[in-house]
């Protein structure tokens, strides 16, 4: 895989993650939060598995079903995405 490819995903799933527990932080503080939107757009461009992986450690979204069927799926989709461009 390409190394400018890795490092993307990196940053993605890092950006992912870390919207995840500051939206916690967020939510806890009772300040503005950050719109699921927004949640969703950092997932759907390849940060799923960062953004997954945020909410089992900050415990955040876990009791939506959206987020809870929604973001294995996506890591799914993604991976297959993945190795069809890998083929490529």
């Amino acid at each position: 895989m390409n190394m400018a490819l890795i490092l993307l995903l990196i940053l993605v799933n890092g950006y992912g993650f870390f919207l995840m527990g500051e939206d916690k932080h967020r939510a806890k503080a009772h300040k503005w939060r950050i719109s699921e939107a927004h949640l969703w757009s950092a997932a759907v461009l390849f940060g799923a598995a960062g953004s997954y992986l945020g909410m089992q450690y900050f415990r955040h979204k876990t009791k939506h079903p959206a987020f809870q069927i929604g973001m294995p799926l996506l890591i799914i989709l993604q991976l297959i995405l993945l190795g069809y461009i890998q083929v490529i």
